[in-house]
Order: C-alpha cells, then sequence, then structure tokens
C-alpha cells in the first residue's frame, strides 16, 4: 500500500469551497483524508511526507485544449515533450485537439493516440474526436464509436464547423450520447485571408485584419442551433466582448452552453503584435483593450467556466518567416497556472475562481475525473507557492519549442510539485538541476524579430 501526505497546506477545494490550513492523505492513488492534524502521531508511519510550508495544495490543472502535435508533426511537439511541459506546468490532465496528421476522426486513430499517451507520460490525456471526416466540415464522424473509444467531446480544433446543416445535426446527434460539441467560432469567410485583428494596428502594418464580429456571427448562429436541437455545445477560445455578451445571454436563457477562453486574451491586446511579432499570431487573434478587459469580466462573473492554455506548439520554420505566413499559436502549458494568476493579484479574480476555471470546471464540462479534493477522488494535485515569482526563459521551457510570447516576463505563482494518482511526477526542487528535456530545439532559436 502506497502513501504519501501533505503536511501543513494551504489546502483550496475550488468545487467545494474549501480554503482551510491542513494535511492530506493520499493511499492507493486516491485522497483518503484530508483536514487538521492527521498526521500527529503514528498517522504518518509509511507516509512519504511532504512538508508543505503554508504552500497551496490545490487539483491538478485540467487542461481543455492543447495541440500535441503527434502524430504527424513530432517535430513541432510530442506527447512526451507536452506531458514534461504540462507536469512542469502543474497540469495533471489535457483534453487534445484532433487536428493531427491524420485527423483523430474514427475510433482506431482515437484509440491509437490514447495507448500512445498511455507510454509517453503519466499526465491524463484525453483525445477529442473530430465532428467531420477529415475535419473538413461535410460528412460526419461515427460519434458514438468514437465515445466508446474514450472521446473526451467532439470538435474541429482549429477549424469552425461553417455548414449550419451539419451544426445542427452534429448538435442533434449529440444530444442522444450526450456529447459535447467543442467549436471554434469563427465565421471562415470573414476570416479568410486575415492575419490579425482588424483595426488600426492591422492597418499601420498592412495586414488584413479579421473583424471582431467573425466570432459574435458564428456563435449566435450556433446559440440558436443549440435552443433548436437542445445539444450540450463549448465555445472555445472567446476573445471578443461580443462573443461574452451573446454567452451570457444564451446561459440566461438556459441553454446548455458553456465556454473557455486562454490567457493570452486577457493578458495581452494586439498591440503585442508591435512589428510583425510573429509569436503574438494566435487565432483567434488578438483583440483589442475592450476586448481584453470584458474577457477579464466574463471570468469574474462567471459567464466564462474555463481558462484553456491552447497550447500550440510551432517550429522555427513556422514563425521565423513573414508574419502574413506564419502559422498561428503559442506555447501555454507552463504559463497557464501563472498567468491566471496575475488576475488574482491584480485584484480581477478571487484565488478560489480562477482555480475553479483551471480545475473543477474544466472537469466537469468533460466528465473527466479529477479536479477536486474530495475524499475518494484521485490524488491528482499540485503544490504551489502563490507568492513567488519566475521568469519565463524559453530555453528552460519543456516543450520542443520555443513560441512564447512573454519571454523574460516575471510571471507570479511557481509550481513545487505536481502529483498524479498519488505518484510525484514534477518536483521543482529536483527538477532545478537538471537541463531542460523538452528541447530538442532542432538547432534553430527563433530570431528576436522572429518573437
Amino acid at each position: 500500500m502506497s502513501r504519501l501526505a501533505f503536511r501543513n497546506a494551504r489546502l483550496i477545494d475550488p468545487a467545494s469551497g474549501t480554503d482551510q490550513t491542513g494535511d492530506l492523505i493520499v493511499e492507493n492513488g486516491v485522497i483518503r483524508d484530508m483536514g487538521l492534524n492527521l498526521l500527529d502521531g503514528a498517522a504518518a508511519d509509511g507516509c512519504q511526507v511532504v512538508e508543505a510550508a503554508g504552500r497551496i495544495l490545490a487539483p491538478g490543472l485540467v487542461d481543455m485544449r492543447v495541440a500535441l502535435r503527434e502524430p504527424g508533426d513530432a517535430h513541432k511537439e510530442t506527447i512526451a515533450s507536452a506531458g514534461a511541459a504540462a507536469l512542469a506546468g502543474g497540469v495533471t490532465a489535457m483534453a487534445c485537439l484532433p487536428n493531427t496528421d491524420p485527423v483523430i476522426d474514427d475510433p482506431s486513430l482515437l484509440s491509437y493516440v490514447l495507448s500512445r499517451a498511455r507510454e509517453s507520460t503519466p499526465v491524463r490525456v484525453t483525445p477529442y474526436g473530430t465532428v467531420t471526416k477529415n475535419a473538413d466540415g461535410r460528412e460526419m464522424t461515427e460519434m458514438g464509436l468514437m465515445l466508446a473509444a474514450g472521446a473526451a467531446g467532439f470538435t474541429d480544433g482549429t477549424r469552425a464547423v461553417a455548414d449550419s446543416l451539419v451544426m445542427r445535426r452534429a448538435l442533434s446527434y449529440g444530444r442522444t450520447y450526450d456529447a459535447l460539441i467543442l467549436q471554434h467560432p469563427e465565421d471562415p469567410a470573414l476570416a479568410d485571408e486575415g492575419h490579425m485583428n482588424e483595426g488600426l494596428t492591422a492597418t499601420r502594418l498592412g495586414l488584413t485584419g479579421i473583424p471582431a464580429a467573425a466570432e459574435v456571427i458564428l456563435l449566435e448562429r450556433d446559440l440558436r442551433l443549440v435552443a433548436l436541437t437542445g445539444g450540450r455545445y463549448h465555445a472555445a477560445h472567446l476573445s471578443t466582448a461580443a462573443a461574452v455578451a451573446a454567452v451570457r445571454q444564451a446561459k440566461a436563457q438556459g441553454l446548455a452552453v458553456t465556454c473557455d477562453t486562454a490567457p493570452h486574451y486577457f493578458t495581452l491586446t494586439e498591440d503585442a503584435v508591435g512589428e510583425y511579432r510573429t509569436f503574438a499570431k494566435v487565432s483567434p487573434p488578438l483583440r483589442g483593450e475592450a476586448d481584453r478587459l470584458a474577457i477579464i469580466a466574463g471570468l469574474a462573473d462567471g459567464t466564462i467556466d474555463a481558462i484553456a492554455s491552447d497550447h500550440a506548439p510551432q517550429d522555427p520554420d513556422s514563425k521565423r518567416v513573414p508574419f502574413a505566413i506564419a502559422e498561428p499559436g503559442i506555447l501555454g502549458l507552463e504559463t497557464l497556472l501563472s498567468l491566471s494568476l496575475a488576475l488574482v493579484r491584480d485584484g480581477h479574480l478571487s484565488l478560489t475562481a480562477a482555480l475553479a476555471a483551471l480545475s473543477s470546471h474544466p472537469a466537469r464540462i468533460l466528465g473527466l475525473p479529477g479536479g477536486r479534493l474530495t475524499r475518494g477522488q484521485p490524488a491528482d494535485l499540485v503544490l504551489f507557492d502563490p507568492d513567488t515569482s519566475w521568469r519565463v526563459d524559453p530555453d528552460r521551457l519543456h516543450s520542443k519549442t520555443q513560441n512564447t510570447p512573454f519571454e523574460d516576463w516575471e510571471l507570479p505563482g511557481t509550481v513545487a510539485m505536481t502529483a498524479i494518482a498519488g505518484n510525484v511526477h514534477f518536483n521543482a526542487d529536483a527538477a532545478a538541476d537538471a537541463p531542460a528535456t523538452g528541447a530538442s530545439r532542432d538547432g534553430a532559436a527563433a530570431t528576436a524579430a522572429g518573437r
């Protein structure tokens, strides 16, 4: 029987609102008990005891949106390197996008990814299946078979399901299985050939813009289809004030709608593009200040349910090119917690609300275990210190690439330990002396201009 215990931790369970100092005991992979003075006397016998010294012990983060790049683009990321980045960031479970090569559009491919994940990382990996075959927006996949194979839900990932009839059928069919349909809400016709947010910055740089309306137009169509079908719908990485308002209204009407955003949408604006800085190119694009503030307000009032990393590694050949042809995407797994804690530091969000958006809410939306500090639940845990900070050094990140716009930023909150099923898989003290594991940099550090 394996036993692990944390002594004198600040125990925060966002699902129950628990915030107390005490001990937590793990036995055979699940939380056996938590409370005051549990480790007095003989109770600690046979335990591996971690002296938490007042640091926060919370559920491990559940990341709803990660591009693993495997199979097909292992030069950008592998399941193993993404897993190492996840552990360093306190992430214990991640749902991966199906936009691999080949795309995950049948049960055999889904089973393959699950098998590779079990071989490659202790992080709990659950793939999405695509809504349509080859994610081309036309013919629907066999959702029932993929659900049986372990799909977390269905999305065409970085592509929107643009055809209204296909989306209606997906929501109706998904309702049969209580399956979640996730959308990249961006009208492809309006976004076609756009490279960044439509506005003065795009005009100054001579780049074609993507209007903010591209997001809300598709979202509002989908919400009407949700009302028509009764399906379960999730809008991914919201970036605009109009979209937040649309979801807020839909929730008030009682529709089965949830949504998430990513840290770059409440941290950065289109100004981060600067002079063609490709490391700030994401999809949907970074918006203006009013939209950034609306995203924060949506998190604060609970309209936005979850914060996902939208981790999208890109190699230098995809980023060290002119802005118009650069691939979108940034790293996110290792900065997810800290960028969210910055909202707490700045008074926008309570610590409990931030942790709920990172753990219990995404676990609930996806129907995954974990996300709670509750007796009998899997002991997927993160121990972190909110009062210390760290500097983002791309050379020390664990992903295979370096495309972060947060280089040299000083961020709050350091992860001390990450445990899954009661086994410690990341220990900052041990990692401090080790070289960065993800750095198959391919000998190609991006140039300053490319960042």
